[in-house]
């Protein structure tokens, strides 16, 4: 049914009842973080003992931030009418001060409801009601009555004009305009480990954000104990959808980019791209652990160790059989070094009780295990490493690669001239995924609850098994877009990707149907898609209201006068505007709009909050604007070997209107009549 006539008078009693509903709710969130607050000075006076009162402070401290309220943004996004009784469904759990609720958490299992009933399965829904805001206020409602057989879908006036209003600034959450099919996702279970298959404008990223957030509601003290860690293509990005989180109340997410979560050492090189590729390569790994385990000897004389009373020998039979055990047993490389130590120091225990009739004290088993002989024993059997003196050794010789790299390959990763000591070694941004795969093999490293990845399609296998280490113990939301790896290693088959992540059996979901990206943008970068030699279903966009306009320019000279001619236009509508341009000219884009007066910045200038953003190619991915300038595609292309791949990302990143400048012709596969 439309929106309601706002004059009916019914209806703006209605109006008016849920206003006062929306009203009476935030001054009961106000009250329950007043009290949040009260507790939070008070704790350490109530706390028992001091340990409790750092406990108790950490945790209101939390509550406080979680029961924040932005005043922009609604409390309340829908209704559900069961059997009678009004359920109000928010961003956030509120109540009044009886403790009985004014708004349902979204994440409630109650509010599934909100996005899954439907005429065909009502699922006790007599009214389904959405709210629409301006800033915060309540403008207007909207009624479907499933009990009646009313049912809106798409055609949502309230819904399409939430999915299709003009944004500036940071992501926002979906909670209000989540589709069947991305709840279903959002909602799966904690030990699932999925992949989300998603095209342009399908919303991957937010479902992976708010199952996130669903996971963090249904399981709270298990992931806070664990983490849950989000990892983006960029800071960018992670800028971009820094705000979605918190806006639902989740505050102690780990927001991260990979090069951050592996960042052991500065990077103060770069490496030529034959040399990056074949140190992405997962043989990589196995070359590491060849090196490693080769380190290990076995022993070829007795210890003897004294402890100023007695002289004990272990011969070499007992220290071989103890080298052997440990090497079986899989451990990582420096636990199984202490494993030796230790079995070592108890070898000694059981002479030195059997001689004494007592046990050795602490300090005397502390003794031993740093007594000479011993530790002269484990560094000629079971050698100190670090990840940093086992990389080092493999880029100074490459040949303990043995037929795993191809001479060649040696060739390329071999440091031409080595550092005279690991601690001056100049690091590749490569370099890093072999530190942190070295790292791996020398202790455990610790495992998130969840671990969602954005744009892992472009996840070499060597950074897959970087996260691998992270989420052993977990599960993992995998978003991307197999059309949009623009990596030299980006992947073209999921189940590979998976199967270094260590989830081979995670599921592999589609989404396919756009909300964001208008159906002529859609058409337009689908004609890339048979180009990109990926196998993946064409977008198809809900979206008929947006506008494509390919503008060609005579003269190349005029090119960045036309850029700047299209930037004004777009201005004159509400809404982002970005220039995408190939990063060369991204730096005298910026100086034409300077000259012109008009304010800009970049996606890396995070505290800027100009209209207009001139953003390289190749950080544009996850992004997304109202109004978007292609400058020169031809350029984009050529800019790097999976340029078509780049520039299908960029043509989708409009929401609203995508204007194409370009000189020279456009690529091949656009020119479709």
């Amino acid at each position: 049914m439309p929106a309601p006539d706002l004059h009916d008078d019914r209806l703006d009693t209605e109006l008016a009842e849920e206003r006062r509903h929306l009203s009476e709710s935030r001054a009961a969130l106000r009250r329950m973080r007043g009290r949040a607050e009260a507790l939070f000075a008070t704790g350490d006076r109530v706390a028992g003992d001091s340990y409790t009162a750092e406990q108790l402070g950490r945790h209101m401290a939390r509550r406080v931030k979680e029961l924040a309220d932005d005043p922009d943004t609604p409390l309340f996004f829908g209704r559900l009418d069961i059997e009678d009784t009004a359920y109000h469904v928010g961003r956030r759990h509120v109540t009044d001060d009886a403790g009985e609720p004014m708004v349902l958490d979204w994440r409630a299992p109650l509010s599934r409801s909100f996005y899954r009933a439907s005429v065909r399965d009502p699922q006790g829904v007599a009214t389904r009601r959405r709210f629409g805001f301006v800033k915060g206020e309540l403008t207007s409602f909207e009624d479907e009555h499933l009990d009646r057989g009313e049912e809106l879908g798409t055609s949502s006036r309230i819904l399409t004009a939430e999915i299709e209003r003009p944004r500036v600034g940071p992501m926002r959450d979906i909670v209000a305009t989540i589709q069947p099919e991305q709840d279903e996702l959002v909602r799966a279970e904690l030990a699932d480990s999925i992949c989300v298959q998603g095209a342009p404008g399908t919303g991957k990223t937010a479902v992976g954000l708010h199952r996130a957030a669903f996971l963090l509601y249904l399981h709270r003290e298990r992931l806070r104990r664990s983490g849950v860690l989000i990892v983006g293509p960029n800071t960018a990005f992670l800028s971009y959808i820094s705000a979605v989180l918190p806006t639902l109340g989740e505050v102690e997410v780990q927001q991260s980019t990979l090069d951050e979560l592996i960042a052991r050492a500065p990077v103060r090189a770069a490496d030529p791209a034959p040399a990056a590729l074949v140190k992405h390569d997962v043989r990589m790994a196995e070359v590491l652990r060849r090196a490693l385990w080769s380190r290990l000897a076995e022993p070829t004389e007795p210890i003897m160790v004294s402890d100023g009373s007695y002289r004990w020998r272990i011969d070499t039979g007992p220290l071989l059989r103890i080298v052997d055990e440990a090497r079986r047993e899989g451990l990582p490389y420096s636990v199984g070094r202490e494993r030796v130590r230790a079995r070592v120091v108890g070898l000694l225990q059981r002479q030195s009780e059997y001689r004494t009739g007592n046990s050795p004290s602490e300090s005397w088993l502390r003794r031993m295990s740093k007594a000479a002989p011993v530790t002269g024993f484990l560094e000629s059997c079971w050698p100190a490493v670090t990840p940093e003196s086992l990389v080092a050794g493999v880029l100074t010789d490459p040949s303990i690669a043995g037929d795993v790299l191809t001479a060649e390959e040696q060739d390329m990763i071999r440091w031409t001239t080595p550092p005279r000591t690991v601690k001056s070694a100049r690091w590749t941004a490569a370099d890093l995924v072999l530190l942190d795969e070295a790292a791996g093999l020398l202790d455990r490293e610790s495992s998130f609850g969840h671990v969602v990845v954005d744009e892992a399609q472009d996840l070499s296998p060597m950074q897959a098994r970087a996260i691998a280490r992270r989420s052993e113990h977990g599960s993992i939301t995998l978003l991307g877009d197999l059309a949009q790896g623009t990596a030299p290693w980006a992947t073209t088959d999921w189940r590979d990707i998976l199967e270094h992540l260590g989830k081979p059996d995670a599921s592999v979901v589609p989404l396919t149907v756009g909300f964001r990206v208008p159906e002529a943008v859609v058409a337009l970068a689908n004609r890339l898609l048979p180009a990109l030699g990926v196998d993946v279903p064409e977008a198809v966009s809900l979206r008929r209201d947006g506008e494509l306009a390919v503008v060609p320019v005579a003269e190349p000279a005029d090119l960045d006068a036309r850029t700047l001619a299209e930037v004004g236009a777009a201005l004159a509508h509400e809404g982002s505007v970005a220039v995408i341009a190939a990063d060369a000219a991204v730096e005298r884009l910026r100086d034409h709009l300077t000259a012109a007066g008009i304010e800009h910045a970049t996606p890396d200038d995070l505290e800027a909050t100009a209209r207009v953003m001139v953003v390289p190619a190749t950080v544009v991915k996850g992004l997304e604007y109202d109004h978007v300038i292609v400058h020169e595609p031809a350029d984009i292309v050529a800019a790097e070997p999976r340029g078509l791949n780049r520039l299908y990302v960029v043509l989708t990143r409009a929401v609203t209107r995508l204007a194409v400048v370009h000189a020279r012709p456009l690529p091949g596969p656009l020119n479709i009549a």
